[in-house]
């Protein structure tokens, strides 16, 4: 089911043109990585679709709600964290987000608990009472979350989580994701750390100069070159002339490089048959032939080059 539909947006400042005819769709329970250099229009796309901005033109719609039309009950939807955020001199921790509980609506008892459930949610039980101006980075960027988890929203859109946090606090932070993901919250987060959202996300979206330039999977990128093979690493105990034999009697796969303590396998992909089947059956022929394989695995390209490379096939 779709929950968050981007229709041909634009938006501009001035002679800038921020976001240049966007469109996607992402459906209930997904996670997705926001992708694009600074000025590529990430954070004006998160402020359209959480009512802070409005379009020039185009549609946004969140549970089949366009924003433009009932921006109040989208709000109770969406849980937002911008990129940077202040807290309050002299209120710790509770009474900043009993403050926004009470902004959202909520009232007396539901507020008390709600509250508590937030900060059970985010580890920041333990500081309630600490002043809320008086946090560590990893700290300050939990309650955040907390305080955009107080209406207990379907979406949540999250503009550079782990933006300084610690690697230890960047841990707890992809945590705290895959619980609300468990949750069934659908979540649309923007990053610079592209391996951190390709652990984090199923779905990974990249813009350039406020257009998309790639919606899919991040297994896809992480595993299909672009020349669409497949391509795989492999170790064995044998003599290189017994695997370079084996070779010889198969035109669709190919030696790739030199290697000093492995070999690189290029594989042409078969029709339609799923990448998974196509290995799995390789390795039981390099096996049937008598190779002794002790290493065997899909070769994996990381998020940076993809990114890169995407953005080299763009026209400017």
């Amino acid at each position: 089911m779709t929950i968050i539909e981007v229709d041909n947006i634009y938006r501009a400042f001035g002679r800038v043109q921020a976001v240049n005819g966007l469109s996607f769709k992402i459906d209930a329970g997904q996670i997705v990585g926001f992708i694009g250099a600074n000025g590529a229009g990430k954070t004006t796309t998160m402020r359209l679709m959480v009512t802070l901005d409005v379009p020039d033109a185009g549609r946004i719609e969140i549970c089949n709600l366009n924003t433009l039309d009932h921006p109040h009950e989208i709000r109770r939807l969406i849980g937002w964290m911008p990129d940077h955020f202040e807290a309050y001199p002299n209120m710790d921790v509770w009474e900043y987000l009993d403050f926004y509980g009470r902004a959202f609506g909520l009232h007396g008892a539901e507020r008390t608990r709600r509250v508590d459930e937030v900060l059970a949610f985010t580890d920041m039980d333990v500081l309630a009472e600490r002043p809320s101006n008086a946090l560590s980075k990893g700290q300050t960027q939990r309650l955040c979350l907390a305080r955009a988890l107080l209406s207990d929203p379907q979406v949540l859109v999250l503009d550079e989580p782990a933006a300084g946090l610690d690697p230890k606090a960047r841990i707890e932070f992809k945590n705290l994701v895959k619980l609300l993901a468990a949750r069934g919250k659908t979540l649309f987060i923007s990053s610079h750390i592209l391996s951190e959202l390709g652990e984090m996300c199923d779905h990974l979206l990249f813009i350039d100069n406020g257009r998309m330039v790639h919606h899919g999977t991040s297994e896809s990128l992480r595993f299909h070159k672009s020349d669409g093979h497949l391509h795989v690493r492999l170790r064995c105990l044998d003599e290189a002339y017994r695997l370079e034999q084996w070779l010889a009697a198969r035109p669709g796969i190919t030696r790739r490089g030199e290697q000093a303590d492995y070999i690189e396998l290029v594989v042409e992909k078969a029709g339609d048959a799923p990448p998974e089947a196509q290995l799995a059956a390789l390795l039981q022929e390099l096996l049937a032939a008598g190779l002794r394989v002790y290493e065997f695995h899909r070769i994996e390209r990381k998020l940076e080059d993809a990114f890169v490379e995407i953005l080299g096939g763009q026209p400017s």
